[in-house]
């Protein structure tokens, strides 16, 4: 079945206008689970409970109330409320072309696709190339669900894909958490074993190779109880040692890794290559010295 667009409406560049339609980037896999009355499976039923009262309240007596502070309210009419709503323009305004990669990922909210209608093709790809030859990004505002929201528009296939953003006072500060990196003293040795670690964990990003890994032992579980076979075998979580040292357990991390890619060529630890780079007449006097010693 065909996808659906949740919006339809124009891109505004300059005095360009294209019509194209927004569909969703992407759909969440999460379970869902609903509670049943554990006697007779029934499912349960969710009610407007008034504590005081104690009563079921019909939607019609429902109102929406604003916490200012610890329970107290204030009521705001849904009348008001339209007064301030953003009027659904159907207009994606482009304000400015930026550097995406400057931009960080955490403003970004959501993901959507781009299609262009039939009378748009042309200009849609006019801008998808202007875009992608000068490998920048648009900035632009978009009204959905009478919300107007930030957006950056970007070059993704062959299409172009629009993501939502939040406003910089949505971002929550650093200041109330303790942070004492200044504080930390990281040796020389630790850097380069972490530095050797990382080496070997890098790979290109395959999200195909990722799967999750709970909502398929889940599924499975569903599916033996469907089929009244053998439940399934839920995984052990690995034992987690106690990490007595953080170069042991660079260490045996950095073995790890080399054993789940074995293509890739052993590298020494840096303690072994700070011992290839001793000066001849060192080692020579340590060499001596051992001799002596027998």
């Amino acid at each position: 079945m065909a996808p659906r667009s949740i919006w339809k409406g124009v891109i505004s560049f300059g005095m360009v206008t294209i019509p194209v339609k927004l569909f969703n980037a992407t759909s969440g896999n999460d379970l869902a689970f609903v509670t049943l009355h554990k006697a007779c499976r029934q499912r349960l039923r969710q009610k407007r409970w008034c504590p005081q009262h104690e009563v079921e309240v019909p939607s019609e007596e429902t109102a929406r109330g604003y916490e200012y502070s610890k329970d107290q309210y204030v009521i705001v009419e849904d009348t008001e409320l339209e007064a301030f709503r953003v009027p659904s323009t159907h207009t994606i305004e482009i304000t400015q072309f930026t550097d995406l990669g400057k931009v960080d990922p955490v403003y970004f909210e959501k993901s959507y696709v781009l299609e262009p209608e039939p009378v748009g093709i042309k200009p849609f790809y006019l801008l998808k190339k202007a875009m992608e030859g000068a490998g920048l990004a648009a900035l632009a505002t978009i009204s959905i669900r009478q919300k107007e929201n930030l957006c950056a528009l970007r070059v993704y296939g062959n299409t172009i894909m629009l993501h939502t953003m939040y406003y910089a006072d949505e971002l929550r500060g650093l200041g109330e958490l303790n942070l004492p990196e200044d504080t930390v003293q990281i040796g020389t040795q630790e850097k380069g074993m972490a530095k050797l670690l990382v080496e070997h964990l890098t790979a290109d990003f395959k999200p195909e190779g990722y799967k999750d890994r709970y909502r398929e032992t889940v599924l499975s579980l569903i599916e033996s109880k469907l089929n009244a076979t053998a439940p399934v075998a839920i995984p052990a979580a690995p034992a987690q040692g106690k990490v007595a040292d953080l170069m042991e357990a660079l260490k045996a991390s950095i073995e790890a890794a080399k054993k789940s890619r074995p293509g890739r060529a052993a590298e020494p630890a840096p303690e072994a290559r700070e011992a290839k780079a001793e000066p001849a007449d060192k080692k020579s006097r340590a060499k001596k010295a051992v001799a002596a010693r027998r």
